[in-house]
């Protein structure tokens, strides 16, 4: 799969909303994201950022991978490379491989890579019913999470901490590519 989940994000978006019973208005409340831009996302107007997707499905009560996997339809056991949603976030570059075989479930594993210089931050509220750990595997990666800034280098592994606004960002020329492993807060 690649990044033609465009339309797919577009119509499992608008599906979520109304399955929890939320207008534009209050999905724009929660999610800080303007009524317009979800609008425009849901009619497939507008290519959303990954932090415009993060902060949507944080407020919908998921995670960016379960958006992903719902718009990709996809419940299996065996994720093969050639069947992992790929999703590149229009604005910076950042690519996303959901490599586990089904979202939501007690573990979800996925593979980012982040452009030289690329940046992408998340509210505090992507974070609040998920626990993560980011595996740097090539590169390096400068990951703050709220005041607290982090440099990570192949190999170093980072435990997140209570939640809090962060960003993830490439402060080298070269490609920074790490793994990020959810669970849920029990």
């Amino acid at each position: 799969m690649s990044d033609q989940l465009g339309p797919a994000l577009a119509v499992t978006l608008q599906a979520l909303r109304r399955d929890r019973g939320l207008s534009g208005a209050a999905l724009a409340e929660l999610s800080g994201v303007s009524r317009a831009m979800i609008s425009r996302i849901e009619n497939g107007d507008a290519q959303p950022t990954a932090s415009l997707l993060g902060r949507l499905s944080g407020a919908l009560g998921i995670t960016l991978s379960e958006l992903i996997a719902q718009a990709e339809q996809g419940d299996r056991r065996l994720a093969r490379l050639d069947q992992q949603p790929v999703w590149t976030d229009p604005e910076t570059g950042y690519r996303r491989r959901a490599v586990s075989p089904t979202s939501g479930g007690a573990l979800e594993l996925v593979e980012v890579e982040l452009p030289p210089g690329a940046r992408v931050a998340y509210p505090r509220e992507v974070y609040t019913f998920t626990r993560h750990q980011i595996w740097v595997l090539e590169g390096t990666l400068a990951f703050r999470e709220g005041s607290l800034e982090h440099v990570l280098e192949r190999g170093d592994c980072l435990q997140l901490g209570a939640p809090a606004p962060c960003e993830y960002r490439n402060p080298t020329e070269d490609p920074c590519r790490y793994l990020v492993a959810i669970t849920r807060r029990g």
